[in-house]
C-alpha cells in the first residue's frame, strides 16, 4: 500500500509548485496553468503582489504558498 504524501507549506520553486498541481503536464505547461488559476482567482494576484511577488519571480515564499493553497486548495 502506498503511503499518501501530505502537502507541506514551505518555499517552492514556481515550476516545482505548479507540477504538484498538474503532474501530468510538462513543466512549462504546468506553470502556465497555475499562473492562469492565480489570475482567475479574485484578489489572489494582488495579495501575492503585496508580499513582493512579481510575475518574473522564480520562487514562492512559504507565506505566498499558503495564500495559493488557501485560494485554490492543496495540490
Amino acid at each position: 500500500m502506498k503511503e499518501q504524501q501530505h502537502f507541506r507549506t514551505r518555499a517552492y520553486g514556481r515550476t516545482e509548485l505548479a507540477q504538484l498541481y498538474s503532474p501530468s503536464l510538462a513543466p512549462s505547461a504546468a506553470w502556465r496553468r497555475l499562473a492562469e488559476w492565480i489570475d482567475r482567482y479574485p484578489g489572489l494576484a494582488e495579495r501575492l503582489a503585496a508580499t513582493g511577488y512579481q510575475p518574473g519571480s522564480r520562487s514562492w515564499t512559504p507565506a505566498q504558498v499558503a495564500m495559493i493553497v488557501e485560494a485554490i486548495g492543496e495540490p
